[in-house]
């Protein structure tokens, strides 16, 4: 009893040093048998968001959307992503298992120059289209000169501050953010979970902490950043590797749920806190992405393989707006559609 109140002391001060008011979103990777790698995130927000699921082949004429010195580029891979208020690629992966996911960092700073530009909007999207592995997008965003990310008020006027982790289908991971105006990557296999606030270094220091207590007796609770960040990087390292597909996409699932903050929750001295909107989980060796709404009573997912994501192919929408009900594999509802135009 008495090891577990020091605990308990010691928890609160960790948590009270390094705990920051954030958007409550988490990401995991979680490994199952086979060398088979699933990415799951949650999306929580404190208002509703106009959401839908695109579909973008290969081939397709980008630009970075702020003005005429954004950066340009054709898009060498299709994906599938989920788009908020048809303005920014919030999540996604593409045709060869990389997958990216924003996530609020109240903390990010994007600096300012001469470089050539791209919206925080339009950031996901980028990765998706132009790399493979998370190895090649690392040594690509790194080179000078670096993009210049800017960063537009998002509809409700909230300041669009986040940061992107990506990863593939070997395992591997890594985190950007921007942080006093420098972009900084954290690159290793063993990053496989990150949340909000604080930077990452922080959250790998509260994950350091925590290693060295039994989570079988113990794990805080609460919906804060931080609790969230050890309760899934405790559950992501402690569950053995499931054997087969099913098993470990509901592996997957029961992990960012876990993490997730339930419907109707708000803390009026911690306004940023918010509800769990949707979740998304990524098999990456069988291509397919699930979407998983708070307010639907099921699952649904889209398989790749049966996705047009030829070069010329026709760009797709699944309007999830109002949440309606689907199941099972859904590449058959997607309408021909004009594609968004990112925020500035």
């Amino acid at each position: 009893m008495k090891s577990i109140k020091v605990a308990l002391i010691a928890s609160f001060i960790a948590i009270q040093a390094f705990s920051v008011d954030a958007e409550a979103c988490t990401r995991v990777i979680y490994e199952g048998a086979d060398e088979r790698f699933i990415t799951a995130r949650s999306m929580d927000w404190k208002v509703e968001i106009p959401s839908a699921l695109w579909v973008f082949p290969k081939g397709m004429k980008r630009d970075g959307g702020i003005d005429e010195n954004s950066i340009k580029w054709t898009s060498k891979y299709g994906s599938i992503v989920t788009a908020g208020y048809d303005v920014a690629t919030d999540d996604g992966m593409n045709e060869m298992g990389l997958v990216a996911n924003l996530l609020y960092l109240v903390e990010s700073d994007y600096g300012k120059s001469n470089n050539k530009t791209i919206s925080i909007a339009a950031l996901t999207q980028y990765v998706l289209d132009n790399f493979a592995t998370v190895t090649e997008a690392v040594v690509s965003l790194k080179k000078p000169p670096h993009l210049q990310v800017v960063a537009p008020s998002m509809p409700g006027g909230e300041k669009a501050s986040l940061h992107l982790a990506i990863s593939d289908a070997s395992g591997d991971s890594a985190v950007i953010e921007f942080v006093k105006g420098e972009m900084v990557i954290h690159h290793s296999k063993e990053y496989k979970t990150m949340t909000n606030s604080p930077v990452y270094d922080k959250q790998l220091a509260i994950g350091s902490y925590w290693a060295k207590i039994d989570g079988m007796q113990m794990l805080p609770g609460t919906y804060s950043a931080s609790d969230r960040f050890a309760r899934a990087s405790f559950y992501t390292n402690k569950i053995a590797p499931a054997k087969s597909e099913k098993e470990a996409v509901a592996t997957a699932f029961s992990i960012i749920r876990n993490a997730s903050v339930p419907m109707g929750i708000s803390s009026p001295s911690e306004p940023n806190i918010a509800s769990t909107l949707w979740r998304t989980v990524s098999d990456q060796k069988r291509l397919r992405y699930y979407f998983d709404s708070a307010t639907s009573p099921s699952v649904f997912w889209v398989d790749i393989s049966k996705l047009d994501l030829k070069v010329g192919a026709k760009v797709k929408k699944l309007d999830l707006i109002g949440y309606p009900t689907y199941s099972g594999e859904t590449s058959t509802h997607f309408k021909d559609a004009k594609p968004f135009k990112w925020l500035k």
